[in-house]
C-alpha cells in the first residue's frame, strides 16, 4: 500500500493511474466494513483503489493496487475537492467514487469486469454511467445495532420514483432526473432535504475543464443525464449501508426507529441480477 500524506502528493505522483483500467476513489468515514469494501471493488477489476481517510484511521493489511491518502473526509466539500483534483491530474481516466460500506453493482458484474462495462459505455459515446444508491440495512437492529449486517442485509424492493429535474427558471432539463426511495424516502423526516436524492454520478470519465459542483453534479450537463439522446443507456447501483449507519448514529432517529424492515423489504443476495430483475438497474444495449 502506497501512503500519501495529502491529496497534492497523490496527484503529483500519479502512480495510482493504471493505463486504461478505471480507478476507484473510496472515502473512508469510519471503521465499518472497510475490508469488504476493498475486496468487492478489487474483484470488479479496478486498476487501483485510492482510500481517503483520517491519518489515525486503521486500515486492513496492505494489498497491491491499494493506495492511502491522509485526508479530512468530514469536510463538506471533501468529495468535490478530491474529484476535481484527480480530473485535473488525469484527463481521459475513468473514475468511480463511493464510501466504505458501499458496493458497486452493474449489469452482469458477477461475470464481467468494470473495465469491460466502461469499454461498452465509451463505444456508445457516453462519458458517464448514471447510478442510484440502493440503501442496505440490517434485518435485525437488536442483533446489529449499527444497522450494518453483511450476512443479514435487506433493501427496499419497491418505493422508488423519479421527478424531472428543473433549472432555476423552472424549465425541465433534458434527460435529467431527481430520484428518490429507500430509507431516505421512508424516514425522510430524519434526512435533510439536500440528502434525500439517491441519484449519483459515481462513474465518469475525466476531461479537461470538467468540474464537480457542490451538489455533486458536474459542470457539463451531459454528465448528469440518465441516458444518451438516442436510446436507453446502461445504469448501475451502489448498494450502501451509509444511510442506515447515519440513522442509527443520530440520537434522534436512533431512538425513534426500532426496525428498518417493512412489508417491501427484500433480502439482498449480493448479485447484480437481483437489481436487474427488479428494474433498479438497466443493461441498455449491453448483453
Amino acid at each position: 500500500m502506497t501512503h500519501y500524506p495529502d491529496l497534492a502528493a497523490l496527484t503529483k505522483d500519479r502512480a495510482f493511474l493504471r493505463g486504461d483500467r478505471p480507478v476507484a476513489l473510496l472515502f473512508v468515514e469510519d471503521g465499518v466494513a472497510i475490508d469488504s469494501t476493498i475486496s468487492h471493488h478489487l474483484a470488479l477489476g479496478f486498476g487501483a483503489l485510492v482510500l481517503f481517510c483520517a491519518a489515525e484511521t486503521c486500515l486492513p493489511d496492505a494489498r497491491d493496487l491499494v493506495h492511502r491518502v491522509d485526508f479530512d473526509v468530514t469536510d463538506v466539500d471533501a468529495v468535490a475537492t478530491v474529484v476535481n483534483a484527480v480530473i485535473a491530474a488525469a484527463p481521459g481516466q475513468w473514475f468511480y467514487y463511493g464510501y466504505n460500506a458501499e458496493y458497486l453493482f452493474y449489469p452482469f458484474s458477477e461475470d464481467r469486469s468494470v473495465g469491460e462495462m466502461l469499454g461498452f459505455v465509451a463505444e456508445e459515446r457516453r462519458d458517464v454511467v448514471a447510478s442510484y444508491v440502493v440503501d442496505l440495512y440490517a434485518g435485525d437492529l437488536t442483533a446489529h445495532p449499527t444497522g450494518v449486517a453483511l450476512q443479514d442485509a435487506y433493501f427496499d424492493g419497491t418505493g422508488y420514483y423519479a421527478l424531472a429535474r428543473k433549472d432555476t427558471a423552472g424549465d425541465v432539463l433534458d434527460r435529467q432526473m431527481d430520484v428518490f426511495g429507500g430509507l431516505r424516502w421512508r424516514f425522510e423526516e430524519h434526512v435533510a432535504l439536500p440528502r434525500r436524492r439517491i441519484d449519483r454520478v459515481s462513474l465518469f470519465r475525466a476531461k479537461p475543464g470538467l468540474k464537480m459542483l457542490p451538489a455533486r453534479t458536474f459542470s457539463d450537463p451531459e454528465y448528469t443525464t440518465i441516458a444518451c439522446p438516442w436510446h436507453t443507456s446502461l445504469t448501475a447501483a451502489v448498494a450502501s449501508f451509509r444511510t442506515a449507519k447515519a440513522l442509527r448514529r443520530n440520537p434522534g432517529s436512533r431512538h425513534e426507529i426500532d426496525s428498518f424492515r417493512w412489508h417491501q423489504s427484500t433480502p439482498f443476495n449480493w448479485r447484480a441480477q437481483q437489481f436487474l430483475d427488479l428494474g433498479l438497474i438497466e443493461p441498455g444495449q449491453w448483453f
